[in-house]
């Protein structure tokens, strides 16, 4: 059985310009062209378009759900390259493994607190734990304190309009 990789790339979102091309349906229809054209020149043979959901963040703990437009190409793994074969008494695996490949491997950025003398120049300066209570403080002070006091201006308003009756 043959094996493919497949690759899933945006839909474009809107026409390209190009001579004798007038009208946005046309423009569209060549951003179209363009696209699978050169996913053909490297290989990739069209198979569909999808409409597909997205869930994404929506300011700091909602979330929205997007519909994104993607086209999805394939091509035939080289002959070198063995396919999984599927697990015994099973015809066909349950879902496909997925291969992420990254150009180079990922380092996470050197931080350093801010103002440390002994950070080395290349770090990032990120707030120290004191500045990040100080930045997530609300402004609002606490009110328990001064709650018996309310009782005792209430009394006080209550006898001075006693008094002027």
């Amino acid at each position: 059985m043959q094996a493919y990789e497949y690759k899933v790339v945006p839909a474009p979102a809107k026409g390209t310009k190009a001579k004798g091309v007038k009208t946005p349906e046309a423009r569209f229809a060549n951003s179209v062209e363009i696209l699978l054209n050169e996913m053909a020149a490297g290989g990739w043979e069209f198979q569909r378009a999808e409409l597909l959901p997205s869930e994404e963040r929506s300011g700091l703990t909602g979330s929205t759900t997007n519909w994104r437009n993607v086209m999805v190409f394939r091509r035939a793994l080289a002959a070198d390259q063995p396919a999984e074969s599927p697990a015994p008494g099973r015809k066909e695996p349950a879902a496909p493994s997925v291969e992420f490949r990254h150009s180079e491997p990922h380092t996470p950025p050197l931080t350093a607190a801010a103002g440390d003398p002994e950070a080395p120049p290349e770090a990032t300066q990120v707030p120290g734990p004191g500045a990040a209570r100080m930045q997530s403080d609300d402004g609002v002070e606490e009110l328990s304190p001064v709650a018996g006091m309310t009782a005792a201006l209430k009394k006080r308003a209550e006898q001075k309009g006693d008094g002027e009756n």
